[in-house]
């Protein structure tokens, strides 16, 4: 777990700063929260305290409850100065959002908040991520303020492009999505702070296309979005991610490593490769149970009938986990519609020996295959979870905390 202090500007985005807290702290961090008086303006120091189980706090000269601790922390047992003990205590600061007069303030070195002072005061690694309206941002003095903060070794997080908060009005300006915040700011952590630092994650997403012609293939739906989801939560823990991605158009998370393949052949030939040096396998990616059995040199012609024989593929997960060792977690998918779904994930779950299935039930059009939301259920050898319907990133990150657990289950020095 890491200590993150999240400083908070007066800006219409501080709204994102909200669901920050919340991912950083389902995460398994701890998040203090210093506001300037502007920012309490858009959102409140209840919603902040709610979310992290902490006081959020606005001024450099207000009490803090907790004298400077984090969530999870023993409180020291003297009364510290509050923006000194936070700034000590923190392993990261993200200043999120960060407006044109907070940036200014930061990179002219002044300390009349408790933001700006904590600020001043942080030794640890330091992020500021921009919000403003474009033509704020590309004013020279914001540019010249977000150069001087980079000399300092500031992390400067590029604001992206898109609607801003005036109608109408479109650019650069957007405070990045909380869950890339995030990413940004366990990146920044130390070695040795995150809670996966060493482990090797292998994550395949994504959906297989088998040939039939040059042209015509036998493929799925699967857009890659979960197994991306959980790709970027294993890289938050601090995890080395390898990312094998079948006909994924979307980008990569921050600090993933890629291998793109195309057909089941080529998605288990890489996994082959690289699941020996992993310690956790999700299996992700929905590769096609069958293929063509003679593929067509050139495109075919239309024609009113056309018989096309078929061959089951490689199972990639089974071929896997007979491999495995007694060192190595493996989680494999079930996509399954309709009754019976839980038995036959179950069954799943014995035939191939792996450690967890997470099955989604595709029978709801509005979840799962290229939806940004799912519910799924965790199913053991001896229990059933139901994680209810969620953003992706949300799912991603129940299903690595029940990782957690079973690594811990396995081998008690985890715990």
């Amino acid at each position: 777990m890491a200590r993150i202090l999240l400083g908070v500007s007066g800006g219409i985005a501080a709204y994102k700063s909200l669901e920050f807290a919340r991912l950083a702290t389902v995460a398994g961090h701890g998040v203090r929260v210093a506001m300037t008086q502007a920012a309490c303006r858009f959102v409140g120091p209840a919603s902040f305290q709610g979310i992290t189980g902490a006081p959020a706090l606005s001024s450099e000269f207000e009490p803090d409850p907790m004298r400077g601790a984090f969530p999870g922390d023993p409180l020291p047992a003297h009364e510290p100065i509050g923006h000194l003990e936070l700034a000590a205590n923190c392993d990261v600061f993200l200043v999120a959002p960060a407006s044109a007069n907070t940036v200014s303030k930061l990179a002219a070195g002044m300390a009349d908040s408790m933001l700006t002072t904590s600020f001043l005061a942080c030794a640890s690694p330091r992020l500021v991520a921009p919000a403003m309206n474009d033509r704020m941002y590309a004013d020279a003095a914001t540019r010249a303020n977000l150069g001087t903060l980079r000399e300092r070794g500031v992390t400067v997080i590029e604001p992206g492009e898109g609607a801003l908060a005036s109608r109408g009005e479109f650019g650069r300006g957007r405070l990045p999505d909380p869950a890339d915040l995030l990413a940004r700011v366990e990146a920044a952590l130390p070695a040795g702070n995150r809670p996966w630092d060493g482990l090797r994650a292998l994550v395949t997403a994504g959906g297989t296309r088998e040939p039939i012609d040059p042209v015509r293939f036998i493929g799925n739906r699967s857009s890659g979005r979960m197994g991306l989801a959980l790709a970027a939560a294993a890289a938050r823990r601090g995890a080395e991610v390898t990312l094998i991605a079948a006909n994924v158009a979307l980008p990569s998370p921050a600090g993933v490593q890629r291998i793109d393949v195309e057909t089941a052949e080529q998605l288990a030939e890489a996994a082959r490769a690289e699941f020996p040096s992993a310690h956790l396998l999700l299996m992700a990616a929905a590769p096609a149970d069958f293929r063509a059995a003679k593929v067509a040199a050139g495109k075919l012609r239309r024609q009113e009938a056309l018989e096309l024989e078929l061959r089951p593929t490689e199972d990639i997960l089974a071929g896997l986990a007979e491999s495995r060792t007694a060192q190595q977690t493996v989680v494999g998918f079930a996509a399954e519609h309709g009754g019976e779904a839980i038995e036959r994930a179950r069954g799943k779950l014995r035939a191939k020996g792996i450690d967890l299935v997470v099955l989604n039930d595709v029978s709801d059009p509005s979840i799962g295959f290229e939806s940004e939301e799912n519910a799924v259920i965790l199913i053991e050898a001896g229990s059933e979870t139901v994680v209810p319907r969620a953003s992706k990133d949300t799912i991603a990150e129940a299903i690595l905390a029940r990782v957690d657990r079973l690594r811990a289950e396995s081998d008690p020095s985890l715990r």
